[in-house]
């Protein structure tokens, strides 16, 4: 039987901070290198909040648009420079916070058009978050360092794909969010 933690909001709030605070020295790590080059640039990948239903295009749960809203607040001190989603209504409401607060338009990609959005990512060479779906997220961070990654459970929302790009080298990065819906 899995074991289920449950965080209090001291722990929560620590694990959200430590996961800001690591995205934030991995960014500045990234921007230090990138004054030695202008080729370095870092894409955030992922997947859509908690959607309401199976159905084929559901809007977000309640506890989806908060976790939206979290993702949001902990890229608030991230470059980005460029956001991307689908066009399912589920991505476009995870994206629309950091839409908000970055002040960027959402560009849609085709989540069956995987190699054409990394060749577009690549060739930008912007900081950038890309949000997908648990069959693309993978995938395309795979795509991104030449890796063959597989999608992903359905269950899990936790998951931020970092990759980094500096010339030739390209490096994934899995961070795992601390989240806790406050309607549960």
């Amino acid at each position: 039987m899995p074991k289920t933690i449950v965080y209090t909001k001291p722990k929560f709030t620590f694990a959200c901070a430590f996961a800001g605070i690591l995205l934030l020295l991995l960014s500045t790590y990234a921007q230090a290198e990138a004054q030695e080059s202008n080729e370095l640039f870092t894409i955030y990948l992922v997947r859509h909040s908690e959607k309401q239903s199976l159905e084929s295009d559901p809007p977000l749960t309640k506890c989806g648009v908060q976790r939206s809203e979290s993702l949001s607040a902990l890229f608030e001190a991230v470059p980005i420079e460029a956001l991307y989603s689908t066009e399912y209504k589920r991505t476009q409401s995870t994206a629309l916070p950091t839409s908000i607060a970055k002040d960027l338009a959402i560009q849609s990609y085709e989540p069956q058009a995987l190699e054409e959005i990394a060749r577009q990512l690549l060739h930008a060479q912007q900081d950038a978050l890309v949000v997908g779906h648990s069959n693309t997220t993978a995938v395309l961070a795979g795509i991104l360092v030449g890796e063959k990654m597989g999608s992903f459970d359905e269950s899990i929302y936790n998951r931020i794909y970092q990759v980094v790009i500096s010339k030739d080298d390209r490096r994934l990065h899995i961070l795992h969010t601390a989240f806790q819906c406050a309607e549960r």
